[in-house]
């Protein structure tokens, strides 16, 4: 398959930071990459201090057994969901040949 990206959709350039986080450094986003030829993959970023907002929520709400543990599918960790460091991260994994193990087949 040919790795050329057409796009890459961040989900929070749309939505703008979650409620009461920091913009870019806490916290998380869908992102859609669609390459040339038409496929699409999807996965999720968190950044480092979104993790932490998360758990403590969820000790508060008693999701995730009071914080005990957190997961999300197809989840990538980053300093900051902002466009320069998820482009970067996207290239180093095609890079890499990694890509494929990270983001999720969608279409």
């Amino acid at each position: 398959m040919d790795k050329t990206i057409k796009t890459i959709w961040i989900e929070s350039e749309d939505k703008g930071p979650i409620i009461g986080g920091q913009l870019y450094t806490d916290d998380n986003s869908d992102v859609i990459v669609t390459f040339t030829e038409g496929q699409r993959y999807v996965a999720t970023f968190f950044t480092y201090d979104n993790i932490k907002t998360l758990t403590e929520k969820n000790k508060r709400t008693g999701e995730q057994l009071n914080g005990t543990y957190f997961w999300a599918s197809d989840m990538i960790l980053v300093d900051s969901v902002d466009r320069d460091t998820i482009e970067k991260v996207i290239g180093e994994l095609i890079k890499e040949n990694s890509f494929d193990q990270l983001f999720k087949f969608v279409e």
